[in-house]
């Protein structure tokens, strides 16, 4: 029986589904639950290179742009506390800075989870490779149990709007 559960929220649309399963078992299990956001520097929804020059409208376009991000993931999980409400559930949230699959690890052993809820967008070979793969990081490094909530890759997805758009 689950007691703690960790569920890592990003941007995607993947994440109402991670949370909506979340907050399904922690109702059934009559657990605690904490939704995680992690702001990773750099990201590639970053408008420019975060590493030409240094001048300071240059920082000050990051530094706006980092801000506005904080605010975003922030607002997120309000609304999902919100959301969570009806079901009586005992909720917390934190977001936290840093590599995505080690700041859920770390923060599942700290916080003394038995499960971390993760989302995987099914990237495989060089994808994977290349956009890298937090799931993967987490089930293999996390102190508890994993769930990973299956998702469609945005590649995939994106032909299938094409293939439904065209064929009307």
């Amino acid at each position: 029986m689950f007691r703690k559960i960790l569920a890592a929220i990003d941007d995607s649309d993947l994440s109402q589904a991670i949370f909506e399963q979340a907050l399904s078992l922690a109702k059934t299990n009559q657990a605690e639950l904490m939704l995680l956001h992690v702001l990773e520097p750099f990201m590639e929804s970053y408008p420019g290179d975060p590493y030409v020059g240094v001048s300071e409208s240059a920082m000050q376009a990051y530094w706006k742009h980092w801000h506005e991000r904080e605010q975003a993931g922030l607002n997120r999980l309000k609304l999902l506390e919100e959301q969570a409400r009806p079901a009586e559930v005992a909720l917390e949230f934190s977001q936290n800075v840093g590599n995505p699959g080690k700041v859920i690890c770390a923060t599942a052993k700290t916080w003394n989870a038995d499960l971390i809820i993760v989302g995987r967008r099914g990237f495989r070979g060089l994808q994977e490779f290349w956009m890298g793969s937090v799931s993967n990081y987490v089930l293999h490094h996390a102190p508890c149990h994993v769930l990973t909530i299956q998702g469609v890759p945005q590649s995939q997805s994106q032909s299938e709007m094409a293939n439904a758009v065209s064929a009307t």
